[in-house]
């Protein structure tokens, strides 16, 4: 259980804060609602900034300023829902969340968003003067909300999407965190292997009288050459990523480099099923909200670097334009799984197109989950077979001769 701080206020605009422990700030939200209050912010503590009051408010401006996350925008947009769906101006909605929000750096922006409004502009285009923190598909579900009328609900959909995505991003992070670790850790049971076991045992070679056995003569062969030439070995290492760096920001190296990410056993499995929820899940929030099919498009084409995945899009998009309907454009891109597409097709042809995607998009994200379940549940046992594979080779290469010499 972790501690975190809450700020609210209840519907006489009475504000209320404190500490509570649960698992996550979410769940703290939803306390927080059901007790009647309109959350304005949440976050988490440490032990040493719940023990002093005095300490925590000198340090507050600089601890604050950190970067703006999906589950700052998802608290946002959630607070705003609440706001706004019990009456409250828009303006004020915000004014009041930008008294407490606990990052620095969107509370900067929140002010400045609402001095814009104030001078006339709208929701929509004064968020869309901040692209980094409010993207195209934030601006466009909002834009739809104002247009239609139906700003609470554009909200409501918004916060639900960036919960989703935060949720996906942590999963697809972990995957890919994962081998990154199993890696890293392999190379450090071998560099302190050869730094520090190995060159004890050479004293204890070189005093030695016979000949060492075959295998401990080419383990000490492969030793001595690695040692001799580490600097070589790491220059060139190196020198290879640089290269791949270079080559990745070149037109034909990233669409080498998107291909081989997509190819790469279960791990590229995991970052298509990945974006193929994130494809659906998007789609249904913005047709949901009214936003057209074509600035559909252009919102997922901005969401992805990969070459085959745009592609892909932009074949579709294409379709579209020349009066495919979005089933049969997707089916001709050959990056989208069949499923999918007769989903798509069911959509259209029932009118449910949202609901239909939303529940394929929950369909891929169980998917994502079993495949990354599967990843750990097979790098744990081939880590533990290389890092024994390797002990292994090590104790028999230098204990060899110790055998030999008591036979």
């Amino acid at each position: 259980m972790k501690s975190f701080r809450y700020v609210a206020r209840d519907l006489s605009g009475n504000r209320k804060d404190g500490t509570k422990q649960a698992q996550s700030p979410n769940d703290i939200l939803n306390w927080l609602r059901e007790e009647g209050f309109t959350p304005v912010s949440v976050t988490e503590v440490s032990t040493s900034t719940t023990s002093s009051k005095k300490g925590k408010g000198k340090g507050k401006g600089t601890s604050r300023r950190k970067r703006i996350k999906s589950a700052n925008l998802s608290a946002l947009c959630w607070q705003l829902t609440t706001m706004v769906e019990g009456g409250i101006p828009i303006t004020a909605a915000i004014e009041t969340i930008a008294e407490d929000v606990d990052n620095l750096h969107l509370q900067e922006i929140l002010q400045q968003v609402l001095d814009k409004m104030h001078k006339g502009e709208t929701f929509s285009s004064s968020l869309a003067q901040y692209p980094k923190v409010f993207n195209q598909l934030a601006c466009a579900i909002i834009l739809a909300g104002e247009t239609g009328g139906n700003l609470p609900q554009s909200l409501r959909r918004l916060a639900e999407y960036f919960d989703n995505r935060d949720k996906l991003a942590k999963k697809v992070q972990g995957a890919m965190a994962y081998p990154a670790f199993v890696l890293f850790f392999i190379i450090a049971i071998v560099v302190f292997i050869m730094a520090f076991i190995i060159p004890r045992f050479t004293i204890i070679f070189d005093q030695m009288k016979g000949e060492l056995p075959g295998f401990t003569k080419g383990f000490m062969g492969f030793y001595n050459v690695v040692r001799d030439n580490v600097f070589y070995i790491i220059g060139g290492v190196v020198l290879i990523i640089v290269s791949c760096i270079i080559i990745n920001k070149t037109k034909k190296g990233h669409y080498l480099f998107s291909r081989f990410a997509l190819a790469f056993p279960l791990l590229g499995k995991v970052l298509s099923q990945a974006f193929v929820t994130v494809f659906c899940k998007t789609m249904s929030t913005l047709i949901a909200a009214g936003v057209s099919v074509l600035e559909v498009f252009d919102i997922l084409l901005a969401m992805t670097n990969n070459d085959i995945i745009r592609d892909a899009i932009i074949q579709t998009r294409a379709q579209i334009v020349e009066g495919e309907n979005i089933s049969s454009s997707l089916s001709t891109s050959g990056f989208f799984p069949n499923m999918v597409v007769k989903m798509i097709q069911v959509g259209e042809e029932s009118g449910s197109l949202s609901t239909v995607l939303d529940r394929t998009a929950a369909y891929y994200e169980r998917k994502v989950d079993s495949m990354i379940n599967t990843l750990m549940s097979l790098l744990e046992p081939i880590m533990i077979v290389t890092v024994g594979g390797i002990v292994l080779i090590v104790v028999l290469a230098l204990y060899l001769p110790i055998f030999s010499m008591s036979g």
